[in-house]
């Protein structure tokens, strides 16, 4: 209970009791207002007379709606900025900024944030994205399934300083400037029904080095009937890969669509390798760091989980085809 409240029914109860005003208000240290108003307003309402009465406050210069389309048109042009901050729109709409803060919490308005996005243009796109989906859902029976790119131009960063490592209270410290020391590529095949990956890292990243890959894959899965998902890249499609391909026709390329390399899986696990291996280390060379890559996926496909696609291509492809007219909404 809230002291105010306490002491208000101290009063009431003192009252009820048959003691003085004056008695009440040397006990309670208070006045012989506040005592006469409690008993009142106990009177008058009872128990809900003891809370606090609503305040009505200061009305509103200017209401919500209002301040969520000015923030939705951009600032003039005199300002030099691109978007609205709270303290710039309450300035020019004569309002507080936590005023604004607060009408953008209300609505989810954040114009300090911005995403990106792409339309694929691919004239193939749905029988691309049916495609791939569809090995994704309902792979052939006793194939397998590989999501097969490459991460190019891996850079080997030694910091300037030693890393300082993680402390109670403090996190980790890496010196913001570094030396390059050359750049790997990382080619990974992800076999979507397990997680386990196959790798190789390669000076470059044409057609050779993914020839390469491709034959080090068919050897990682003898006799298997194999559907290997690729992005549009042009060395995918050389005419060395065709030949090679056409004398192993166990194995058949899937091309995803053109800006649509989300629907390949080993992004989601570059993805990770990035953020769990690469991003924080500290290489001397290029071996350290190939070293540190094979390392990690070592680990991985002791821990690796299957890949789970979850959306059908009818889900999909209303979200990636341009849209004819605008759907905004304001």
């Amino acid at each position: 209970m809230r002291a105010g409240l306490a002491q208000r029914a101290k009063i009431v109860l003192a009252a009820a009791g048959g003691e003085g005003t004056n008695s009440i208000c040397r006990r309670l240290g208070v006045t012989r207002p506040t005592v006469s108003h409690w008993k009142k307003r106990y009177a008058t309402d009872g128990l809900v007379g003891l809370d606090d009465a609503p305040r009505s406050g200061r009305p509103k210069r200017i209401d919500d709606a209002a301040i969520i389309a000015a923030t939705l048109e951009p600032p003039p042009e005199r300002l030099g900025v691109t978007h609205w901050s709270t303290r710039m729109l309450g300035d020019h709409l004569k309002i507080g900024h936590a005023t604004v803060g607060r009408a953008w919490q209300r609505y989810g308005v954040q114009p300090w944030r911005q995403e990106t996005f792409k339309f694929s243009t691919d004239p193939e796109l749905e029988a691309k994205v049916r495609d791939v989906v569809g090995l994704y859902l309902n792979p052939p029976e006793k194939a397998i399934v590989l999501c097969v790119d490459e991460k190019s131009q891996i850079q080997a960063l030694d910091r300037t300083a030693p890393i300082l490592p993680l402390r109670p209270g403090l996190p980790e410290k890496a010196t913001h400037d570094y030396k390059r020391n050359g750049t790997t590529t990382l080619f990974a095949a992800l076999e979507v029904a397990t997680g386990k990956v196959t790798d190789a890292c390669y000076d470059r990243h044409g057609k050779a080095e993914f020839l390469d890959f491709l034959k080090k894959v068919a050897r990682a899965y003898p006799r298997r009937e194999l559907h290997v998902v690729v992005d549009n890249y042009h060395t995918h499609k050389h005419d060395d890969i065709n030949v090679w391909l056409a004398k192993h026709p166990r194995i058949t390329l899937h091309f995803t669509p053109t800006s649509g390399s989300w629907l390949n899986l080993v992004e989601v696990f570059f993805g990770i390798i990035t953020r769990q291996a690469i991003r924080r280390g500290s290489f001397a060379n290029v071996k350290d760091l190939v070293t540190a890559i094979s390392r990690f996926i070592a680990g991985w496909n002791d821990r690796c989980h299957p890949f789970i696609w979850t959306k059908t291509a009818d889900e999909i492809l209303p979200h990636a085809r341009r849209q004819g007219t605008s759907e905004a909404r304001h």
